[in-house]
């Protein structure tokens, strides 16, 4: 007699079948509440910029371009029109102080001289007439009074024996009035004589200043004409090297007109311009740096022009110590303008990250450098070559600092 077998509920292979169903649930829904959701991007090292992050010396700098030009520069404007009739130098030409450049040829300039000049001559031979006659006239009116004293002094003897004789009644009354009368008339006489001598005198003496100062007036302006004709021949007032003369021989010359410029080339200062962003930053004293010839050379802002122009605003910077050999006019050195003191900071290398994030965050590497995850960070200070880090890292990390331009919102990049 056959047994009934009773069919098993549960066979081994449909347990194996649901438990392995079970634990593929169990995963997913493991990755879909515990698993890592964020973005991730995949990047090969060699195309990425890898910094570390490090803890040193900082200073806040800004990179600027300046021009050498010399510290004097002289504009030759001529104080006299003219015609040039002689060039002693061309342009490019080394001049030391008192050298003749060019000459002019002023025809009116030479007439008005002549007619000085005898203008001159004229009133020093007006003056010496005066002075002539004056002192003829002195002569005879010291004569005259000379005269007279001696009149007087006969006539007072005269006076003072008929007087004595009178009282004794051994004259006339009439013949010792006669006396009296001719001495007063000679003391008097004296007097008037003495006070036309004295407005003579006076009168005279003005005529003669009033002489001298008509003659000194034309003879000063007789000196500035003759000035004048000497500035018809233009000379270097400093040493130095002729960088433009625009005259040429027969060419007509205004009164003021410029000719050229003479540049004193022992002598340099640096004209900058710096971005208007930092004019608050800027100020007299502050210095830079700039490599010339393999060497390092210092410089120190001298004067600030407050003018604001296409954004940008200039300063003038001199050199600390003496100019570097072979530096030339127009010359352009790349300087880097401190706005800060030195000091300690934690710094990362600036990069194209900047430019996406803002300073804002980066992405920070594992030990492993597998993997790159975004961190919030907070920047302060700049200069062209770093940032100072005020947050969010620390001396040794690893960080990307290359450009994040293809990276949009990811939060973590796989490192291939």
């Amino acid at each position: 007699m056959d047994k009934k077998i009773e069919k098993k509920k549960w066979p081994p292979k449909k347990i194996a079948a649901i438990g392995g169903i079970a634990v593929f649930v169990f995963f997913v829904l493991y990755i879909f509440v515990f698993g890592d959701k964020s973005s991730k991007f995949n990047v090969e090292k060699d195309r990425i910029t890898i910094s570390t992050v490090s803890y040193g010396p900082f200073q806040e700098f800004i990179a600027v371009t300046g021009t050498v030009q010399p510290i004097e520069t002289f504009f030759l404007d001529v104080t006299e029109g003219g015609t040039v009739v002689t060039k002693f130098v061309e342009e490019g030409a080394h001049v030391k102080i008192g050298d003749p450049i060019i000459k002019l040829d002023n025809a009116q300039l030479t007439l008005s001289i002549i007619y000085n000049e005898a203008n001159v001559f004229q009133q020093i031979n007006n003056l010496r007439s005066a002075r002539l006659a004056f002192e003829q006239s002195l002569l005879s009116l010291n004569r005259q009074l000379l005269d007279l004293d001696y009149q007087i002094l006969s006539q007072k003897r005269l006076f003072d024996t008929n007087k004595k004789l009178y009282e004794k009644n051994l004259i006339s009354e009439n013949e010792f009035k006669n006396t009296k009368d001719q001495y007063d008339y000679l003391v008097k006489s004296r007097e008037l004589t003495y006070r036309t001598y004295y407005q003579d005198s006076l009168s005279r003496a003005g005529q003669i200043a009033s002489l001298e100062f008509s003659t000194e007036t034309l003879q000063n302006n007789l000196q500035v004409t003759k000035q004048q004709l000497e500035n018809l021949t233009v000379k270097a007032p400093i040493k130095g090297q002729l960088t433009r003369l625009t005259a040429e021989i027969g060419q007509s010359i205004r009164q003021g007109e410029n000719l050229g410029q003479i540049d004193d080339i022992e002598n340099f200062r640096v004209r900058v311009a710096v971005d208007e962003y930092f004019i608050d930053r800027v100020s007299v004293g502050q210095g830079g740096q700039f490599t010339f010839s393999g060497s390092e050379y210092a410089l120190v802002i001298s004067t600030v022009f407050p003018e604001v122009s296409n954004g940008r605003f200039q300063v003038d910077m001199h050199f600390v110590g003496e100019a570097p050999k072979g530096i030339r006019r127009g010359q352009t050195l790349h300087i880097k303008l401190e706005l800060g003191e030195l000091s300690n900071a934690t710094l990362v290398d600036r990069g194209g990250f900047y430019q996406t994030t803002g300073g804002q965050w980066i992405f920070v590497l594992n030990q492993n450098e597998t993997e790159a995850v975004r961190r919030p960070i907070k920047l302060g200070r700049q200069n062209p070559q770093v940032f100072e880090v005020l947050d969010g890292l620390a001396e040794g990390e690893k960080v990307v600092t290359s450009s994040y331009d293809n990276y949009g919102d990811i939060e973590k990049l796989i490192i291939n």
